[in-house]
């Protein structure tokens, strides 16, 4: 029996554009064969191969179709909010000040501890709940605001039963190396100690996809980022770095001589760090809501990225005490409007780009062999994700080639 369904009646933007076409590989009257959960074939309606014999056919009303969106960096995990360091900052007193302070990071971590797993997964739920009804159907999840092996865990632990729980793929990064713990207070190097001790514990219990560190003067230094960094690949981890963020600590660099994944933010990036980023393939993570929400002025070098054709990603950061928002068509206008991306820049960096920096080739684009992840949109053209901003224009999402319905639930066809 066919286990083939025809999603029929579509613009498709398939991001895989025609040699001399424009980027956004539009394909008008389009359809789409799904197998399982793969693409079988995309193309013309009018070009279906006529041995193809569908099971089921899905008429998607004209819509314009995209592939799933991909968010490659958020901490949605955790306990508490910190709306009253959001009132400091607007009254004057830096970011590293209240991380001095015992604000910042500190202030979550106490919260977290404090929250039990099941409350933990209520509140993550809800928020990837919010990412999902925007057409998020891949999303990164970090650690960091545990800071103890018993958290960690358990953090770790609630963003895999969202994974399993709802029709999402989750990827889960150990970000212990986020800030030294209240127990390890001047002594970060006993903490880079037991955060490298801890690694090989997360990943036999199957909690780590990648490994992830802040180097920052607030955060860790490159050195104690390296120990972290060669007890991830010396278990066959991959790595990503919080880079550039405040300061150039050069870590770029030192990320791209591991291969990195990624380095995210990147404000203060130098010549020397975008030269490595692009000789590793390192993908260039932008989080325009963190630089919106400090109220941040330094720009990334986007001009000098994009010359050398270094990958740009575009993610929410969702955080609570840097990037609150839960809105990735919104990360995607930013990036246009702060950071001077084109529409295009950005839905690829919502998109490919993004599946890229996870280490995953296998979505981002609509094509044959790709994971049947796919967006229904009422909109005319692939633009107009970066253009409106307050407005959810998502009508139908497709994960794995099964429906999903708006309160994230798998619905068999």
């Amino acid at each position: 029996m066919s286990r083939l369904t025809l999603w029929r009646n579509a613009r498709l933007a398939t991001l895989t554009p025609a040699r001399g076409g424009d980027g956004w590989g539009l394909i008008d009257r389009g359809a789409l064969l799904t197998e399982g959960g793969r693409i079988a074939w995309v193309g013309a309606l009018a070009d279906l191969p006529a041995l193809a014999r569908p099971a089921q056919e899905v008429d998607l009303g004209g819509a314009l179709v995209t592939p799933g969106l991909v968010d490659c960096h958020t901490h949605l995990v955790y306990g508490g909010q910190r709306a009253t360091e959001f009132e400091q900052r607007l009254q004057g007193v830096s970011y590293e000040a209240i991380a001095r302070a015992g604000g910042g990071i500190r202030s979550s971590v106490a919260a977290t501890r404090a929250a039990s797993e099941a409350q933990l997964l209520a509140s993550a739920r809800q928020r990837a709940l919010c990412l999902m009804a925007e057409g998020v159907t891949t999303l990164e999840i970090k650690s960091g605001y545990g800071l103890s092996l018993e958290a960690e865990v358990r953090c770790l632990r609630v963003a895999r039963r969202l994974g399993t729980t709802l029709p999402l793929t989750v990827r889960t990064t150990f970000l212990g190396a986020h800030a030294v713990p209240p127990e390890f207070e001047g002594r970060p190097d006993g903490y880079i100690d037991a955060v490298c001790a801890w690694l090989p514990e997360l990943h036999a219990q199957g909690l780590v996809d990648a490994v992830d560190a802040f180097c920052e003067r607030i955060g860790f230094s490159p050195a104690q980022t390296r120990r972290v960094f060669d007890t991830a690949v010396g278990l066959g981890l991959p790595v990503k770095l919080h880079a550039e963020q405040l300061s150039d600590q050069g870590g770029a660099a030192l990320a791209a001589s591991y291969r990195a994944l990624s380095c995210d933010h990147l404000e203060h990036l130098s010549a020397e760090g975008i030269a490595a980023m692009r000789a590793a393939g390192t993908v260039a993570v932008l989080l325009p809501g963190a630089y919106y929400f400090l109220r941040e002025t330094k720009l990334p070098p986007i001009e000098a990225l994009r010359a050398a054709g270094v990958p740009l990603a575009v993610s929410t950061d969702h955080n609570p005490g840097t990037s609150p928002g839960l809105s990735l068509l919104l990360m995607a206008s930013m990036a246009c409007t702060l950071f001077r991306l084109t529409p295009l820049e950005a839905v690829q960096g919502i998109t490919v780009q993004a599946a890229r920096a996870l280490g995953l080739a296998d979505r981002g684009r609509l094509a044959a062999t790709q994971r049947a992840d796919f967006v229904a949109w009422n909109l005319d053209h692939p633009n107009e994700l970066a253009y409106w901003f307050g407005r959810n224009p998502c009508h139908r999402v497709v994960v794995g080639g099964q429906e999903r319905t708006p309160h994230g639930h798998g619905t068999p066809l």
